[in-house]
């Protein structure tokens, strides 16, 4: 039974990934389903994982008799995931430590590390409270203006928390790797991240300053991990970098309602967890 369980949520896993396609439309409507698809396969398949670990090897499922197998399978990507939690974490705390180990600045209101290096690189870097990491050759490029500016949007990925939840959001990416439209949907939600920290430094800066920091600053983060690095840029496809100016320029609306089906479909993810009640 708990094998037949393991091949009915792999499929669907599998089948949902693989009908994804970029959709148009605002940006609210854009993250909702990107994410949706980002996280329910995976979701589901680790809630089976523990499911399977909570009933045990022995047993009975409806009537059917449990076995060792697929508990050791349950068991195996559980240990698995947990691994791979692990050593991000690690990564994540020895890239903290060596950001602090750079000279404190204070950029007017902002407190901020100096990266002593002649890139142009700005960005968050840490998990719930990142640190403001600037090089020096930002700061010898841009004005003042245009460095309020690129204030203004690592602000914005530090009031959405963008590099504690994309930590999570990543660890979730490196466990489903082997799904379709896994880099696909991860770019996308990257591209959301910033198309969000853009418009929420909007409302605190001129727009058109903010697109002529960005084209500045247009260039590889220093910090090669989305997972707990927010920079001004991403590394990305330049159609992407067009797709962030040019929702500079035009001034998108910013859309609060959330679809109630959102919030639905992330709680299916758990619904193996309710095999439980029916092991006996």
């Amino acid at each position: 039974m708990h094998l037949s369980i393991i091949l009915i949520v792999l499929t669907a896993a599998w089948w949902l990934r693989s009908r994804w396609e970029k959709k148009s439309g605002n940006w609210l409507t854009r993250w909702q389903q990107t994410l949706s698809l980002f996280l329910f396969p995976p979701l589901l398949i680790l809630a089976t994982a523990i499911a399977l670990l909570c009933m045990g090897p022995t047993g009975k499922m409806a009537g059917w008799q449990t076995g060792w197998f697929s508990y050791g399978l349950g068991l195996a990507f559980v240990g698995w995931t947990a691994i791979i939690g692990l050593n991000l974490v690690w990564e994540g705390w020895q890239t903290i430590q060596q950001i602090r180990t750079y000279p404190q600045i204070q950029l007017g209101e902002t407190p901020g590390r100096l990266l002593k290096n002649a890139f142009l690189f700005c960005g968050r870097i840490g998990f719930w409270q990142p640190e403001l990491v600037v090089s020096e050759g930002l700061l010898a490029t841009l004005n003042s203006e245009q460095l309020e500016a690129v204030l203004a949007h690592e602000q914005g990925h530090y009031y959405y928390r963008d590099t504690f939840w994309f930590f999570w959001l990543g660890w979730l990416k490196a466990i489903s790797k082997w799904l379709p439209n896994t880099e696909a949907l991860w770019q996308e939600l990257l591209l959301l991240r910033e198309l969000r920290a853009d418009q929420w430094a909007a409302q605190k800066v001129d727009s058109l300053l903010l697109a002529e920091s960005l084209l500045l600053v247009a260039i590889a983060p220093l910090v090669r991990s989305d997972n707990f690095c927010a920079p001004l840029s991403t590394v990305a496809p330049p159609n992407r970098l067009e797709e962030r100016i040019e929702a500079l320029i035009s001034q998108p609306e910013n859309p609060t309602t959330v679809d109630l089906w959102f919030g639905q479909f992330f709680l299916l993810s758990f619904l193996p967890l309710l095999t439980i009640l029916f092991h006996g």
